[in-house]
C-alpha cells in the first residue's frame, strides 16, 4: 500500500516538474499566461493518477509558475478546473477522447468563468477591458 501511494505521489512530482519547466513556453492572452503543457500535464494525470492527484499536481504547479514569475493567479481556477472535469471524466468513461474534450471544457469555460471574477478583484482588470 505505502509503496503504491509512493509511486503516486513520485509521478505526481514528476508530472509537476515537467508542468513548471514547460510553462517556460507559454504565451499571453489578454491578462493571463497560456501553457499548453499544464494541458498535457492534466490529462496523463488523469489517465495515470486519477482526480484528486491530478487537481493536486495542478494547485502544486500553479503555485510554483506564480512564485517563479512564469504564471498569473489564472493559472490556478483554469489547471485545477480542467485537472478535475478531465480526471472525472477519466474515472467515469475511461473514454480518452471525452477526457480530452473534460480538459478543454474544464479550463475553457468553467476555469474562464471562474477567473474572470479573481481578475476583477485581484488583478485590477476591468470588464471588458
Amino acid at each position: 500500500m505505502k509503496e503504491h501511494f509512493a509511486r503516486k505521489v513520485t509521478l505526481a512530482g514528476l508530472l509537476v516538474a515537467v508542468a513548471v519547466v514547460g510553462s517556460t513556453f507559454s504565451f499571453p492572452v489578454f491578462s493571463s499566461k497560456c501553457a499548453p503543457v499544464q494541458h498535457m500535464v492534466n490529462i496523463l494525470c488523469a489517465v495515470l493518477l486519477g482526480p484528486g492527484y491530478g487537481v493536486a499536481a495542478a494547485f502544486a504547479a500553479s503555485l510554483l509558475r506564480n512564485l517563479l514569475g512564469l504564471g498569473s493567479l489564472l493559472a490556478f481556477p483554469g489547471s485545477m478546473c480542467g485537472a478535475l472535469l478531465c480526471g472525472l471524466m477519466y474515472k467515469k468513461t475511461r473514454n480518452l477522447p471525452a477526457t480530452l474534450c473534460a480538459e478543454v471544457f474544464g479550463t475553457g469555460i468553467i476555469g474562464g468563468l471562474l477567473s474572470y471574477p479573481i481578475a476583477v478583484a485581484f488583478m485590477g482588470v476591468e470588464a471588458g477591458s
